[in-house]
């Protein structure tokens, strides 16, 4: 392979890379240098090199219930993904072609819509004056509303079906490279449902669900616009503490460092959680 062939692909991919480096990585490093930074409601924010930040963060209990908040709706919103996913993943998989066209489109279709107008959507349904609240009022179910809005509950339930579709999707291409040939082998050798599930389905399955995991509990954890809408001033997350820094209090090296731990943090969870199904895959459902 000559010298000219071997660069080629790095010349191709140049302005990808470029494009990365401009608007991912560059970004990054000036948010990771700010956070550095020291910062005093008189003098503004000082260009200086310390910890304070990171000091600050890491001995107050506060952010520690933030951020045990915001990882407990990111996992909790990975765990119901997965659990609608996989059936779904499953039946769509084994779906006659135009049938499975549909449905797809039926699963993207809420991608399509902002986010914001989907969480306000969720708004409107459960507010104490919302729809789910006044059916059940009406039908004599309740007396006084159900408090769903500013909970971590109603954050999940939105968060879900925001983010369900990554599941599925993530799913159902690892269910398509799998023989439905398998199923109909071990059924003829007369192994039960529950077993041919367990022994075939859920394995081959696994790739997905892992690679939807964390697609999922990484776009939960940084989400904003669901938390900010349904979880108010009442349940603050790590993406609205960082807000509340950046523009209310003006403490810009506080909320950069904020960040960044969320950033590390998430890394460390998603590398963790990777090692760990990779080096257990093979015997956890024989």
């Amino acid at each position: 392979m000559t010298r000219r062939s071997r660069s080629r692909p790095w010349i191709l991919s140049a302005p990808a890379l470029l494009l990365f480096l401009v608007l991912l990585l560059v970004p990054l490093a000036m948010t990771f240098i700010l956070s550095f930074h020291s910062f005093s409601f008189y003098g503004g924010i000082t260009p200086t090199f310390s910890l304070e930040n990171y000091i600050e963060v890491l001995s107050d209990g506060y952010f520690y219930e933030i951020f045990g908040r915001t990882f407990a709706i990111a996992l909790a919103t990975t765990l119901i993904c997965a659990a609608i996913g996989l059936p779904q993943a499953y039946f769509l998989s084994r779906m006659h072609p135009f049938w499975r066209s549909v449905m797809l489109l039926v699963v993207l279709g809420p991608l399509l819509i902002s986010v914001v107008v989907r969480t306000l959507g969720w708004a409107i349904l459960l507010g104490n004056k919302g729809v789910i609240n006044d059916a059940l009022r009406d039908l004599g179910l309740i007396t006084s509303p159900i408090r769903m809005m500013y909970t971590s509950g109603g954050i999940v339930l939105a968060l879900v079906h925001v983010m369900v579709p990554f599941m599925i999707l993530a799913i159902w291409a690892a269910l398509q490279r799998t023989d439905p040939a398998t199923e109909s082998a071990a059924e003829s050798l007369g192994a039960r449902p529950w077993t041919i599930f367990r022994r075939i389905v859920l394995p081959q399955a696994m790739p997905g669900i892992l690679s939807g995991s964390l697609i999922v509990f990484s776009l939960s954890a940084s989400a904003f616009a669901t938390p900010a809408i349904l979880g108010g001033r009442r349940v603050k997350v790590v993406s609205t503490t960082v807000y509340d820094e950046f523009l209310n209090t003006l403490n810009w090296p506080l909320g950069a460092a904020i960040a960044m731990l969320l950033l590390v943090s998430v890394l460390a969870i998603m590398v963790g959680w990777n090692r760990l199904v990779e080096r257990r895959f093979a015997g956890v459902f024989e």
